[in-house]
């Protein structure tokens, strides 16, 4: 059994500074970061935005995706995430539904 794996990028606020992660659970990693319980640019910036994320079918191809986005300039991230979210929104409440919540 192939547990699904999310590739996610958290913002500060709108065009401001972004994270780019990999998890396979989605809803407990962005709520550590909104809870401050993961450290470095993320505390330091208050990077707890959840604005964009795609699920992928194994952690190999979810961290090749993070390495995809993180190379990326920074304006197709942008572009990247108005595609999905055009107002930015923080995702995380749609995420938090078990409707929105894919099944392992």
């Amino acid at each position: 059994m192939s547990t699904r794996h999310c590739t996610y990028i958290l913002a500060s606020k709108r065009n401001g500074a972004l994270y780019v992660g990999v998890t396979a659970d989605l809803v407990n990693c962005v709520l550590d970061h909104k809870c401050n319980l993961v450290g470095g640019m993320t505390r330091q910036y208050a990077i707890n935005q959840l604005v964009y994320f795609e699920w992928l079918q194994d952690a190999a191809a979810a961290r090749r995706r993070e390495q995809e986005i993180r190379q990326l300039h920074r304006i197709w991230k942008l572009d990247l995430i108005e595609q999905q979210n055009p107002h930015w929104r923080d995702l995380y409440a749609d995420i938090s539904s078990s409707s929105c919540y894919p099944a392992a």
